[in-house]
């Protein structure tokens, strides 16, 4: 009888973060740690998900307030638990509707909001202490939070009650994204005012959501999200501290934001070894408090994983990468809609992202105990693995000063750069597959029923803006402005004056200008 032979399908597999994967793993040295226990590798609350699920956070957020609002009560019929609001790309870098650069940008990328009113019609028949609300916001992050709470007073809530995010992550704009506004020296001081406001007025607000998502979208690689994303956590609780602010106090409001790519595996280590970094950097830097050791984080799927050709493979990948985010133990989760990388979601592709959320959840039973792949011989050598690659590029960011001065030398941007290249060139020399583009492909009509925002919403924004002008009391505005100007070349907090120039009804623009007019713009 002849022998069989077998041939591998590659000559070595490694992770997107060029691990080596083994053919097989064998028993591992694991610690015995525990769930909801320092240094919570294992997740951050005893029972996970057996007491309550995580969060089911659908972003939305397009055209008009009109028109999101409508969508927003269409989520929480449909069983979203959380808001998360998308803002156009002239909201988020201080620009009203009728400002000569937003012009065919407005409504597109997200909703525009230019005033309080604007924000009163978004949550029309929603009660902010009844929902979490996500803001997907930074440069402008003061202001459209200073917006949510004066609706919040509106509506006669209690504002030490309301909960919910800003992203409020400046840093990853300027290593990966780009809408930023002020220079990073003024950009965190206003980062830490809004801690130290929140802390004392919102105290169930995350003042931040220290953003991996943006990274990973640049073009990063699971281990530069990781290690990228705490180097700036880093960053920001050292920029408390120097204010004076307790790090067991304003840590505990910190929340993360991670990408969810196809690699199962890969994914759920480095969710993990996430928790477990955390802790240990938060322990050193003087935490004592384990609630302030947490890393509690929000995943989005991975964006940049959708096709345009034959979305409906979309919908498989979302749900492989959802379900990474589950075993992963989020704590909340954004799942997108599988013709994204044509438009915006249509009502059809949310509600199918939604449901996938909803069958992981109460079908498929890995929410039923915690960290069920705990002790699996891969996944623990993966984690171990993952967080080894992510403290040597901590430890490179350190040599260069930290994360600012890493970003301010281009570090981040550089290796971002690499793996992007790297990450492309591989799917066209065949290396990397991905299915439907560069294997298994057919011949396919244009997809119809596109989701799309009219250029006439800037006309209709504008001629609000106007209405707007002419009723408030533009003395009072003025006056409210000339105060903001003398608070910013102080160094009194920025977030009182900002709430009082929002509840006047002075625009996202005019407030960003009067900043701007102190601080400067910053430059690439």
């Amino acid at each position: 009888m002849s022998k069989t032979t077998y041939s591998q399908r590659k000559e070595k597999f490694t992770t997107d973060s060029e691990i080596e994967i083994k053919p097989c793993y064998h028993k591992i040295e694991v610690e015995d740690e525990q769930p909801g226990k320092f240094p919570f590798t294992r997740g951050v609350q005893e029972d996970m998900y057996r007491s309550k699920l995580w969060t089911m956070r659908q972003y939305a957020g397009f055209s008009t307030a009109e028109a999101s609002n409508e969508r927003y009560h269409y989520l929480l019929k449909n069983g979203t638990t959380g808001l998360s609001v998308a803002f156009d790309l002239p909201t988020q870098i201080g620009y009203d509707s009728d400002h000569e650069f937003a012009d065919g940008e407005v409504g597109k990328a997200g909703v525009a909001i230019d005033s309080l009113r604007d924000m009163e019609i978004l949550f029309k028949g929603i009660q902010l202490e009844q929902v979490t609300t996500s803001m997907t916001i930074n440069a402008t992050a003061s202001t459209l939070l200073a917006m949510y709470v004066a609706l919040a007073k509106k509506q006669g809530a209690d504002i030490s009650k309301i909960s919910g995010t800003i992203q409020n992550d400046i840093l990853k704009e300027y290593a990966a994204r780009g809408t930023y506004i002020y220079p990073p020296k003024p950009s965190m001081r206003i980062i830490t005012d809004i801690f130290e406001y929140c802390s004392k007025e919102v105290p169930k607000w995350n003042t931040i959501s220290i953003s991996g998502y943006h990274i990973r979208e640049a073009g990063s690689n699971a281990a530069q999200e990781l290690a990228f994303t705490l180097a700036n956590g880093k960053a920001y609780i050292e920029a408390a501290m120097a204010k004076g602010l307790n790090i067991d106090v304003f840590a505990k409001r910190l929340s993360f934001f991670f990408n969810a790519h196809n690699n199962l595996f890969e994914e759920v280590a480095k969710f993990r070894a996430a928790r477990r970094m955390w802790a240990k950097i938060t322990k050193d830097l003087g935490a004592t408090d384990e609630r302030a050791m947490m890393l509690r984080f929000h995943t989005q799927t991975g964006g940049s994983t959708l096709t345009a050709q034959q979305p409906q493979n979309n919908i498989i990948r979302v749900t492989t990468q959802a379900l990474s985010a589950v075993l992963g133990g989020t704590q909340s989760l954004h799942t997108n809609g599988f013709d994204e990388a044509l438009a915006l979601p249509t009502e059809e592709a949310a509600r199918i992202a939604l449901r996938t959320q909803q069958i992981i959840a109460l079908e498929s039973g890995v929410a039923d105990t915690v960290d069920p792949l705990a002790g699996s011989y891969f996944v623990e050598a993966l984690t171990n693995e993952m967080e080894e690659l992510a403290w040597q590029y901590i430890r490179k960011i350190e040599t260069l000063g930290g994360a600012v001065e890493a970003i301010e030398q281009g570090y981040m941007q550089d290796e971002i750069a690499r793996s992007s290249y790297k990450y492309q060139n591989d799917i066209q020399n065949g290396e990397k597959i991905i299915v439907g583009v560069n294997k298994y492909q057919i011949e396919e009509k244009p997809m119809g029923n596109l989701f799309t925002v009219d250029d006439s919403i800037r006309t209709e924004q504008m001629a609000k803006l106007q209405q707007l002008k002419n009723e408030r009391n533009n003395i009072e505005v003025k006056s409210l402005l000339n105060k903001l100007d003398g608070a910013a070349r102080s160094d009194e907090n920025l977030m009182p004056v900002i709430l009082s120039c929002c509840e006047n009804y002075a625009t996202l623009g005019e407030i960003a200008d009067t900043l701007r007019n102190v601080f400067g713009e910053h430059k690439a």
